[in-house]
């Protein structure tokens, strides 16, 4: 038996969804109507509760970001707060020959020199005699090492026309008297010595000049600083006539590298009294297959102050003796066998001042 047959017009209504698409239609309409009705009220300028809680959102959104900026720029104050600043535009290297020299100079002794007025010439040298160019980086850092004892007027001369000159060479130096103590024999070359291992204690020194402190340089293009081989500085000398007494001098004032003087074991500690010792350090230079340079008879040109020998500075009486067994014993003589005591140190405005027992003559 066959189903009846529903009339096409009633199918719609016998559906189960017809009366869920009425409805849905009427939710159409009527959005589109309270839309509408939104429009019309907000382009009037009328406030509903919904838009003020729109902005209110955003108004805290920004504050939000705001504070939170803030919280970082001031968390990055704090955290920066201390620190040291940016590093400065490296320097440069200074030239190798300074631009500041002068050349010839007056060097008279005949004026009187105070030693506060010479620091106050020199504000820019340190306690205890150090200065380091400003607008460059010196090509070597250098120690000028002065054997010393009761020679306290030749000194104030020395700082007096050397200070000036060593800043216009552009040097990163100090100065280091080394003074023996007591009334024993004087000792030069052990000074020397002491002097060079003292100021490493300071400083890392690649240069060391070696002067006497009775010796000016009469031209400020001969420059204290050391060159590929060991360095006569004091190469015309007036109390010679501004010449050499002999090719092999060495004496008064010069300069050798960190590498050359250990090359040589430093300088010999046996030479109480005068001479000797400058032509020991010679045959050291020989033996190692080094030679002395110097700068010419007109730069090198250097004044001494005139004084008579000091007391406990006679002749060395063996001198000849060791210098004929230079080759024999300098391995054993020098750097690897000083021995010293350090008396005071003393940081003065122009310079060290380092008092050392010695020992006595053996």
């Amino acid at each position: 038996m066959k189903e009846p047959q529903l009339p096409v017009s009633n199918l719609t209504a016998a559906l189960p969804g017809a009366s869920l698409q009425k409805a849905c239609k009427f939710v159409v309409v009527f959005c589109s109507l309270h839309f509408c009705v939104v429009l019309i009220y907000y382009l009037s300028g009328a406030d509903f509760g919904i838009l003020q809680f729109f902005r209110q959102n955003q108004q805290s959104q920004l504050a939000y970001k705001q504070n939170y900026t803030i919280s970082n720029a001031t968390m990055r104050a704090i955290s920066t707060k201390g620190r040291t600043k940016e590093p400065k535009e490296k320097l440069r290297n200074c030239p190798e020959t300074s631009t500041l020299l002068v050349g010839p100079l007056q060097i008279v002794f005949s004026m009187h020199v105070d030693l506060e007025d010479i620091r106050k010439s020199n504000p820019d040298v340190i306690e205890g005699g150090h200065y380091r160019p400003k607008d460059c980086n010196a090509l070597q850092k250098v120690a000028i090492i002065i054997p010393f004892r009761n020679r306290d007027e030749h000194l104030k001369y020395w700082l007096y026309y050397m200070h000036p000159i060593l800043k216009r060479q552009q040097l990163d130096y100090g100065v280091y008297v080394i003074n023996q103590d007591g009334d024993k024999t004087f000792n030069r070359a052990k000074l020397l010595n002491i002097g060079y291992v003292e100021s490493l204690k300071d400083y890392a020194y690649d240069c060391f000049v070696f002067s006497d402190v009775d010796l000016i340089p009469m031209d400020d293009r001969n420059t204290y600083r050391c060159f590929n081989q060991p360095r006569h500085l004091s190469a015309a000398m007036d109390k010679f006539g501004f010449g050499l007494p002999y090719n092999q001098f060495f004496g008064g004032v010069s300069a050798l590298s960190k590498e050359q003087f250990l090359k040589i074991n430093g300088f010999p500690n046996n030479y109480w009294g005068w001479g000797g010792e400058d032509d020991d350090i010679y045959n050291r230079i020989a033996s190692r297959g080094m030679y002395i340079s110097r700068p010419d008879t007109l730069i090198g040109r250097c004044r001494m102050i005139r004084h008579n020998r000091d007391d406990k500075n006679d002749p060395n009486p063996k001198r000849f003796d060791l210098l004929a067994h230079t080759r024999q014993t300098m391995d054993s003589d020098g750097i690897n066998t000083l021995s010293y005591k350090v008396v005071s140190t003393t940081r003065f405005p122009l310079y060290t001042y380092i008092t050392v027992d010695i020992g006595l003559p053996h």
